[in-house]
Formats: structure tokens, sequence, C-alpha cells
């Protein structure tokens, strides 16, 4: 049964409290990463194993990207076709 609305919470972690092991792993892998050469090492694995390291960049860039000032992305396909212009 739930606890009633306004009542005090007993255990557990403070609302915010990052996960231990999580930050631990994540120190982990960056060390091991360093180790093996870093950037150079990322490289070699794109060449070698193209859809696994897509499968990586796919978790990162949603993270990381944000447009001019934070706000969204914003882009322009470009399809190669040809488009008559009037100037």
């Amino acid at each position: 049964m739930a606890a009633p609305k306004g009542h005090r919470r007993y255990g557990g972690r403070k609302k915010g409290t990052p996960n231990k092991i999580t930050g631990e792993l994540r120190e982990m892998v960056l060390t091991a990463l360093s180790n093996k050469g870093g950037v150079k090492y990322l490289e070699e694995q794109a060449d070698k194993n193209p859809g696994h390291f897509l499968s990586l960049l796919g978790r990162i860039l949603p993270t990381q990207i944000s447009g001019e000032g934070g706000g969204p992305v914003i882009y322009e396909v470009i399809t190669g076709a040809a488009v008559a212009r009037e100037d």
C-alpha cells in the first residue's frame, strides 16, 4: 500500500542522488579506454566494427547535441537533385 500524500519517506536515497555503481562503472570504462589509446582506439573500432561503433554513437549523440543557445538542432537536407533557380 502506498503511503498517503504528504507522508514522510523513510529509507532509501534522497531524490537526485547519483547511482554509485553507475559512476564507478563509467570511471572504469573511461580508464580502460584511456589505457587502450583513447581516440585512436575508437577510430580503429569504427573501422573494424562499424555497426557496434554506430550503436555507441547513437547512445551518446542524443545526450550531447543541442542547437544554438541550447535550443533544438536545425538541419537542412540536401538531396543533390537539380533545382532550377530564378535569379
